[in-house]
């Protein structure tokens, strides 16, 4: 791993540091949701006529849109959901991951997820959403690697 994708991954922590000390000021999840809400708020939406059927994420209960691409070597993500809770989650995904590298997003263990309890908090299909978000997200970046391979 060379020194760029090192440089990328550890600003990818240092963003999921900064949720995790976020949702750690909150002690009930009723609070954290209310959080997540707000950052959907924050989430640089996709262009309406990019929410087509064939960046709808599979898996996901709600409907969630998600569009990726590249500027000058980064990957750019957009995204918008029907449900407030879910568009959150897109939206603290994107916050992590947007502007990186393709390689930064695929080499970056997303503890975040795990550490403030997200998954275990969640329904059993909103839970396989999130996954399915990811595992998305994660293939927009195998996608441009292959790209400029």
């Amino acid at each position: 791993m060379g020194n760029a994708v090192e440089n990328e991954i550890s600003e990818i922590n240092r963003r999921q540091d900064e949720v995790i000390e976020e949702f750690a000021l909150f002690d009930d999840w009723m609070d954290k949701y209310d959080h997540l809400i707000s950052l959907g708020k924050e989430l640089p939406l996709i262009d309406e006529s990019l929410k087509t059927d064939d960046r709808i994420i599979r898996g996901c209960q709600s409907k969630v849109w998600l569009d990726a691409g590249m500027e000058d070597g980064k990957v750019q993500f957009t995204a918008d959901s029907d449900a407030i809770i879910t568009k959150g989650i897109i939206a603290t995904l994107v916050r992590v991951l947007n502007g990186n590298t393709p390689a930064g997003i695929l080499e970056t263990d997303l503890y975040f997820i795990d550490r403030i309890g997200l998954k275990e908090h969640l329904s059993p299909t909103r839970s396989n959403g999130l996954l399915a978000m990811v595992k998305q997200m994660k293939i927009y970046a195998l996608a441009f690697q292959a790209k400029n391979d």
